[in-house]
C-alpha cells in the first residue's frame, strides 16, 4: 500500500514512493527468532563439546544444566515465532501469505531462473523486480523454515531422552529409531546447526547487497515496516 511519495531533487533522478510491507508482529518475530537462533548455536556448541570448564564440582556451578536449560528456552522461544509465522502465512497481507512466500506458481520457477542468472552477473539486466521476496529468496526461506522443522524435531527427541516416558519423548521418541538412533539424531542436528550457521551471513549479505544496489531500504523494512521503491520500475507482485 503506497503511504507516501519521495522525490529526488536531482534532475533526471527517479522518484520513490514508500510501501509498506511488514506487518509489526512480523518484524518483532524476526528479530526474535535470529536472536534465539544465535543463543541456540552458542549454547548447542558447547552441549555438543564444552569449550571451556570451570573450576571445581560440576554440582556446584551446574554450568551444562543451566546452558541446556538457556537452549532449550530458547528452542521454545523459536518454536513460538514459527507458530506466529504460521499463522501469519494464512492471515498476513499478499507480501506475507503463503503464496509470496513459497515459490508455488510456474511464473515463480520462470522467474527464478532471471533471479539466478541476475545474482551470478550472468543477466544482471533481466532481474524481474519484487516488492516482496523474489523467488530466490522464496526459495531460501522455504528451505530454512523446511530445516528448522527438522531442529525443532530432532532437538525435542534429544530433550525427550531425559525423562523416558515424558511428554517429549512420548510425542517426539518416534524420531531416533526413523533416524538409526540417538547418537544419528544428535549427528543430524548437528549438521543441520551449521545450515543455520551458513545461512545467517548469506541472508545479511543478500539483504546488503540489496540495499546497496537497488537503494530502496532493504534492511531498514524489517524496523520500519517498508520500503522506497522506485515508480519507473514494473514490480512482479505489485
Amino acid at each position: 500500500m503506497t503511504v507516501g511519495r519521495v522525490e529526488d531533487a536531482a534532475r533526471g533522478a527517479p522518484s520513490y514512493r514508500f510501501v509498506h510491507l511488514w506487518h509489526t508482529p512480523l518484524r518483532v518475530m524476526h528479530w526474535v527468532a535470529a536472536l534465539a537462533i544465535v543463543v541456540l548455536a552458542v549454547t548447542g556448541f558447547y552441549i555438543g563439546k564444552p569449550y571451556f570448564m570451570t573450576q571445581g564440582e560440576a554440582s556446584s556451578h551446574y554450568l551444562m544444566g543451566r546452558t541446556r536449560f538457556i537452549h532449550f528456552a530458547a528452542a521454545a522461544v523459536l518454536v513460538t515465532t514459527g507458530i506466529f509465522r504460521l499463522y501469519g502465512l494464512l492471515v498476513g497481507n499478499r507480501y506475507e501469505r503463503l503464496q509470496a512466500l513459497f515459490p508455488i506458481r510456474s511464473r515463480d520457477w520462470t522467474n527464478l531462473w532471471k533471479q539466478v542468472k541476475a545474482y551470478t552477473l550472468v543477466r544482471p539486466e533481466a532481474a524481474p523486480h519484487f516488492l516482496g521476496h523474489n523467488p530466490l529468496q522464496q526459495l531460501g526461506y522455504t528451505g530454512i523454515y523446511m530445516v528448522a522443522v527438522a531442529m525443532v524435531f530432532t532437538g525435542f527427541y534429544l530433550y525427550g531422552l531425559s525423562n523416558p516416558g515424558g511428554f517429549f519423548y512420548s510425542a517426539f521418541g518416534w524420531v531416533g529409531p526413523l533416524l538409526g538412533g540417538a547418537q544419528t539424531v544428535r549427528f543430524w542436528h548437528h549438521v543441520l546447526a551449521w545450515v543455520f550457521i551458513i545461512f545467517l551471513p548469506v541472508h545479511l549479505y543478500f539483504a546488503v547487497r540489496a540495499d546497496v544496489t537497488e537503494r530502496e531500504g532493504s534492511i531498514s523494512s524489517m524496523i520500519n515496516g517498508g520500503k522506497f521503491v522506485r515508480e519507473d520500475l514494473t514490480y512482479e507482485d505489485d
